[in-house]
């Protein structure tokens, strides 16, 4: 009896939505990021590729979540600043609208490009172009992810019966925690405990 092939399901072609940010004049000044969008707009998968003022602000994120809804957008590359600063707040603008948190992957045009190329325009928009088509690159293969939350055990172990160790064993233990303090001493104190008298009042060390 012979056996049906399995099927493998045809992958959906990825559909890329690329928002060149002019960060006002931080990136725009160094960068000609309408050049730019224009540049990677034939890249495969980019269904939308613009410049935008400011990416982070209410009407540019307004804009990026109605492309989102009207192109079926399942991919987005913000060529921005660093993601240090701005990558949570559009992996929370995508999310709004649907879009898995994780399909997202920016190019920093700010501090690694127009920053560093102030004098050089030609160059600076060029290396953005990479910069971008490189995310694109990225973006293609990114899979949704999904964030788990695992139960805490509110136990602690704390390893040094010193003053330090024997502070936080009680401020845990204070907030609620089942705290175990481990030393390899026959007791505790540490080295306070071998002190006679501390300064400035002389007072027993324990």
């Amino acid at each position: 009896m012979s056996k049906t092939p399995s099927v493998k399901p045809v992958e959906q072609e990825p559909r890329i939505g690329v928002y060149v940010c002019h960060c006002g004049l931080n990136i725009a000044q160094s960068v000609d990021c309408a050049k730019v969008a224009t540049e990677v707009a034939d890249a495969d998968g980019v269904v939308v590729a613009k410049d935008i003022v400011y990416a982070c602000s209410e009407p540019g994120q307004q804009q990026i979540k109605q492309d989102i809804v009207d192109n079926g957008l399942d991919r987005v590359v913000i060529a921005s600043c660093s993601p240090r600063l701005h990558e949570s707040t559009f992996k929370k603008m995508i999310d709004s609208v649907g879009l898995n948190p994780y399909m997202l992957d920016m190019a920093n045009l700010r501090e690694q490009c127009s920053w560093v190329h102030m004098n050089d325009r030609e160059n600076a928009t060029a290396k953005a172009e990479t910069l971008v088509n490189m995310a694109i690159s990225r973006v293609r293969h990114l899979e949704p992810l999904t964030e788990e939350t695992l139960p805490l055990t509110p136990r602690t172990l704390v390893i040094g019966g010193g003053v330090a160790g024997i502070q936080a064993a009680l401020d845990l233990a204070d907030s609620g925690y089942d705290v175990t303090l481990v030393e390899k001493n026959p007791s505790i104190g540490g080295v306070m405990a071998q002190i006679d008298k501390t300064f400035p009042t002389m007072d027993c060390s324990i």
